[in-house]
């Protein structure tokens, strides 16, 4: 089977080092130098690092004080979430004029369907995009042109940052061969380690398996899974625009094990709900989190308040409260995330216990 010969372009655009980007474009103080994002706490996390704090080891999820012994001369700055939305809404303005659905994953990426545009037109639309988002908003996008989402994906990361990746529909498969067998969707440690085991160390190698070999490897998904392998993926860019709830998430460059780490998250993404929430004069009844493992299953709990909130405490009390009974048990995760919903306008508020989870 061959890759997909649709001529539909799929745009993934991803802003480079978000959260620092804008402190650095805000301060240009900070302009060159190795900085994290991190709340002033004890048990602070960095939630984002800069590109030159990278080569010294920081990374997001990483506890603060491990940052500041791997990388002496780091330049801590606080969050600043009102700045972020507004980075966000800016870049987003600028992209809406140019996308027909656009599918936001977070404040800094996004899925884009340029309709019936070819790859060669979406490349032209793509650039016209990154150069306009630095000129109108001192950020840096980096983007990936494909007939799928998966490949898109993959090749903005590829290209970061600040980099456009294309890869010619027809060339799905050529351009992924090569590339370890973990960057496929669905492949985490488990996994990788069980196909190693079986020789398979290459997406081309996953590409190769028959019907029947992808079935009893993979089970009833096996099929799907060697077309992903051959770039072969026709989901559709989904575009919900009623605004139901209020979210946060984090994705980590490296799997996180460490309940500790995740509640550090959580907390930083609980003040950021908060400032969302206010900003709209909004509280929430109902809060959850949403755990995406290395294996890209995803669990989901949430709680019920017995009065809807504002407060980022509550928010995250709720949130930790969610988190722990996931009992994730040491297990690596992907990507966390905070919820708040069953949003209404300035009711009484006098909080004190969550409700019935």
């Amino acid at each position: 089977m061959g890759a997909s010969l649709s001529p539909r372009a799929i745009v993934h655009v991803d802003l480079d080092a978000f959260y620092a980007s804008v402190a650095q474009r805000d301060d240009p103080s900070l302009r060159g130098k190795p900085v994290a994002v991190s709340r002033n706490a004890r048990r602070a996390v960095v939630l984002t690092a800069s590109y030159e704090a990278r080569p010294f080891g920081v990374r997001s999820a990483m506890p603060l004080y491990q940052a500041l012994e791997r990388c002496p001369r780091l330049v801590v700055v606080p969050p600043d979430f009102a700045a972020y939305k507004g980075a966000s809404a800016a870049v987003f303005a600028i992209i809406r004029e140019a996308a027909r659905a656009i599918e936001r994953l977070s404040l800094d990426e996004a899925y884009l369907d340029l309709d019936d545009a070819t790859i060669d037109q979406a490349v032209q639309i793509a650039r016209a995009l990154k150069a306009r988002v630095r000129a109108e908003t001192g950020l840096t996008l980096s983007a990936g042109v494909a007939s799928g989402k998966m490949v898109a994906k993959i090749a903005s990361d590829d290209g970061k940052p600040d980099g456009l990746v294309v890869v010619p529909a027809g060339t799905e498969a050529a351009y992924l061969a090569d590339k370890p067998v973990a960057r496929l969707w669905g492949v985490g440690p488990k996994t990788e380690i069980r196909l190693r085991e079986l020789g398979i160390e290459r997406i081309a190698q996953v590409a190769e398996l028959s019907d029947e070999r992808a079935i009893a490897l993979f089970g009833r998904g096996g099929i799907a899974f060697r077309d992903l392998a051959l770039g072969i993926d026709d989901r559709p860019v989904i575009e919900d625009d009623e605004v139901r709830s209020i979210s946060s998430e984090e994705t980590f460059e490296h799997d996180e094990r460490s309940l500790e780490a995740l509640l550090r998250v959580v907390r930083a993404q609980a003040d950021e709900l908060e400032e969302r929430l206010r900003k709209h004069e909004l509280r929430a009844f109902t809060v959850g989190v949403k755990v995406k493992l290395s294996d890209f299953s995803v669990l989901g709990r949430q709680t019920t308040l017995a009065q809807p909130t504002d407060r980022a405490a509550v928010v995250y009390g709720a949130a930790a409260f969610c988190l722990k009974r996931a009992a994730l048990d040491g297990r690596a995760v992907r990507l966390i995330g905070t919820r708040v919903a069953g949003l209404v306008e300035r009711p009484p508020e006098q909080i004190s216990l969550f409700g019935k989870a």
